[in-house]
């Protein structure tokens, strides 16, 4: 059952059967964990020809009203000011990719309670990298959706371009984007050198103010900070982070890149972890419907596993706890996919 929000915004842009058509398509992703329209065909609780289930699945995920500004934008804002989220604090997002076979996502995602939750996203028409008018057009949709809001841009190393970071602080943006260790910077009216030649390493941290990084002219100077764990989870990371910031502080601006970790989970419970996002072999409009239900299904098993937790049911899913364990053994997401609520709710007292 999708949450009351979800039904009242939905129920005014569809129409009674498509409303019905996008209700059960959600139900089949959270009991099935499968985006392939052929799979979802066979299990498509109709009394018609398999052929004719198909065909109405490929045309309702080709529908105009099927999109994420129409359909997505309108739960996303709903969902923020219900989270008591004021105009003027600061939301956090993270960019990234994800590509399989012909299949190149790339997309943008609200950092939330240590969970990414989509937000938008493109099918970037070729392999590879981003590059700087792909990520203006990821950003400014959501820039529109959230004026009045501080945000925080979180990038890994493929976003390191300074033409980039040039382009969000103009915008008042704040960002972190972590840089490749081959990257020159200047400090202090100093010679030009390499990240990797700063002494970074197990243990060392460090950060410098007005750095200028690449020997192009006519980028501002943005902080560098400097960030080598001596462990992480009883392990040695392979190697440390450079991270250029308008952040102020250092603190701030490692506190913030360790959130950019909730894309990482996000995508594993879309694709291996939850939906099999990558089982399937639809394109085009077709694909960006299908991520949109996924975002769909996903936001409700998150928070369905967020009320499990509030009202104590997540002990009666699966273990809590485990020896020599200090994290969670289960996410949000997967108590609210495996335990759905409603069903706990529904046995007797």
């Amino acid at each position: 059952m999708l949450p009351e929000f979800y039904q009242n915004c939905f129920q005014n842009l569809l129409t009674p059967a498509q409303y019905m058509m996008l209700q059960i398509l959600v139900m089949l992703l959270q009991f099935h964990r499968t985006v392939t329209i052929e799979k979802l065909a066979t299990v498509f609780p109709q009394p018609i020809l398999f052929e004719s289930r198909r065909k109405s699945i490929q045309r309702f995920l080709l529908l105009p009203q099927l999109s994420i500004q129409c359909l997505w934008f309108p739960v996303v804002k709903y969902w923020v000011k219900n989270r008591q989220i004021k105009k003027g604090k600061q939301l956090i997002f993270a960019i990234d990719r994800t590509q399989w076979r012909e299949q190149n996502i790339f997309i943008i995602s609200l950092i939330e309670d240590k969970r990414a939750i989509p937000i938008y996203w493109l099918t970037l028409t070729k392999r590879g990298c981003s590059n700087l008018g792909e990520q203006k057009a990821l950003i400014r949709p959501v820039l529109r959706l959230f004026k009045g809001y501080q945000i925080l841009i979180l990038g890994d190393r493929e976003f390191h371009s300074i033409r980039f970071a040039n382009w969000l602080h103009t915008k008042e943006i704040n960002f972190v984007l972590r840089q490749k260790q081959g990257t020159y910077i200047r400090s202090c009216n100093q010679s030009y050198q390499r990240l990797q030649d700063l002494g970074l390493k197990p243990g060392v941290s460090f950060f410098i103010h007005n750095a200028q990084l690449t020997k192009q002219k006519g980028f501002g100077q943005f902080n560098l900070a400097g960030y080598y764990p001596r462990k992480y989870r009883n392990k040695i990371e392979p190697c440390g982070w450079y991270l250029l910031t308008n952040l102020d502080s250092f603190s701030a601006a490692i506190k913030s890149f360790k959130y950019r970790s909730g894309i990482e989970a996000m995508f594993k419970d879309c694709k291996t972890g939850g939906y099999n996002l990558e089982s399937t072999y639809t394109t085009g409009k077709r694909l960006i419907a299908l991520i949109l239900l996924v975002a769909i299904a996903y936001s409700c098993a998150v928070f369905n596993g967020r009320k499990s937790r509030q009202i104590g049911l997540q002990k009666y899913v699966g273990r809590l706890q485990e020896l020599k364990r200090s994290i969670r053994r289960h996410s949000a997401f997967w108590i609210g996919l495996y335990g759905e609520p409603a069903r706990w709710a529904a046995l007797p007292t």
